[in-house]
């Protein structure tokens, strides 16, 4: 019966996982707790290929109980009430430890009905996950549970997978391989992490490799071929996509231009447009702003005409606008809004003043000096009056950034106020 190469290549022992060195490696928590022979409810979240289930395995043959799986995916409450009628029988005399592959696609219900059963120690659940458990593990699961972030995996510790995958194959084919110098490296480069899928690669290779006689031989280009794209780790609706969208944003705001347009990269090459599109216009605003008012309107025409130009042609634009955001001037100034937006919820409002509200207010037939001062009227467009309601009259929202724009116009607007004269009646 077949049996994927990542199957057959599973490792039995912890010291045979490759990486997560900051749970598995000496010292490491999960090893010292998995060697203490007593196993709690635990949470295994991380990308696909990165060892959850394999470590969950090796938990299971060590702890001597009844390795039970389910994957959330197809099961229901049908399974896990079949489960449970094992237990405190002899198909299930020490407990059941369960193994419940992709949790974030169990209901509340179907978290709720192992509840029970975790708390007095009948079940042991160990259950994992590719989607933030924060997000998607009901609390009442999770605070019953240890979680374990499990990382992608470095490629060198795939490339030493991959030279397994290869010895395993020709010993077992009885073949000699002719690998061009590079294809290990590219495949272990190529699988974003992901062990599963670099076994599948070689697996793949060997499969379609020219073979002359005994040898069997391995090209780059091949190499390269099976691992077209696959090095992405990309989902419009999970953790990645707002990881790479918040480092995309993260890294504007740092200035450094070439991480922001690493991950404007992958962004595109993923074939996603317009989510880096509404983070740059985002940028654009929240950390430029008033230090370079242009940059709005410069990223709105590159935000158009990528979107007008579709991929690939819209790349451009949208690179010319993530260069132009990392190396304006900084300022954060336009967030002054959030604190007007707590007075507001705070109920702190107010009425108009008298002399601000609509001139015909008071309806046809009754209107009243209202002694608004137009401020064109007056020597540099500008003369004191208070527009702030009574209640909130001082407050201060706005401080200018430390920004040659924002600086030049405090300075020009202290010198016509007076500022220092005129600051309780602004």
């Amino acid at each position: 019966m077949y049996r994927p190469l990542a199957d057959e290549l599973r490792p039995d022992t912890l010291g045979d996982v490759a990486g997560q060195e900051h749970i598995l490696g000496p010292g490491g928590l999960l090893r010292r707790i998995i060697e203490s022979g007593s196993i709690p409810n635990m949470i295994f979240y991380g990308p696909s290929g990165s060892g959850k289930t394999t470590v969950a395995n090796i938990i299971a043959k060590s702890s001597g109980r009844v390795l039970k799986k389910l994957n959330a995916t197809t099961a229901g409450i049908a399974d896990i009430k079949e489960i449970i009628a094992e237990l405190d029988t002899f198909l299930a005399p020490n407990g059941v430890l369960l193994y419940l592959d992709e949790i974030q696609y169990f209901n509340k219900k179907q978290q709720q009905s192992l509840l029970e059963f975790i708390e007095n120690g009948k079940i042991t659940l160990i259950a994992s996950t590719t989607e933030n458990p924060y997000f998607y593990v009901y609390n009442a699961v999770l605070s019953r549970s240890t979680v374990f972030e499990f990382k992608p995996l470095a490629a060198a510790d795939i490339e030493r997978a991959v030279l397994r995958a290869v010895e395993f194959i020709t010993a077992r084919d009885g073949t000699a391989p002719a690998l061009e110098d590079g294809v290990l490296e590219k495949i272990a480069r190529g699988c974003g992490g992901d062990a599963r899928k670099a076994m599948n690669s070689v697996e793949l290779l060997f499969s379609a490799a020219r073979r002359e006689g005994n040898t069997v031989t391995i090209t780059l280009s091949d190499a390269a071929a099976v691992s077209q794209k696959s090095a992405m780790r990309y989902d419009r609706a999970g953790d990645d996509h707002y990881d790479i969208l918040s480092a995309l944003h993260k890294s504007i705001r740092g200035s450094d231009t070439d991480a922001a347009l690493h991950y404007l990269a992958r962004l595109l090459e993923a074939g996603d447009l317009l989510a880096p599109c509404r983070r740059l216009l985002c940028v654009a605003t929240e950390d430029i702003g008033a230090a370079y008012p242009m940059a709005l309107m410069y990223t709105k025409a590159a935000v158009d005409a990528a979107v007008q130009l579709g991929l690939p042609e819209g790349r451009l634009p949208l690179s010319a606008a993530v260069i132009l955001l990392s190396t304006a001037p900084k300022s954060n100034s336009a967030l002054a809004v959030d604190a007007a937006l707590d007075d507001v919820r705070a109920g702190k409002i107010g009425s108009v003043p008298r002399h601000l509200q609509n001139v015909h207010a008071d309806g046809a037939g009754f209107e009243r000096e209202q002694g608004y001062l137009y401020p064109q009227d007056y020597p540099n467009h500008w003369i004191a009056q208070q527009y702030l309601p009574d209640e909130l009259r001082g407050a201060r929202y706005y401080e200018p950034g430390d920004n040659k724009a924002e600086q030049a116009a405090k300075r020009y607007w202290d010198a016509i106020k007076g500022i220092d004269a005129q600051q309780g009646s602004e």
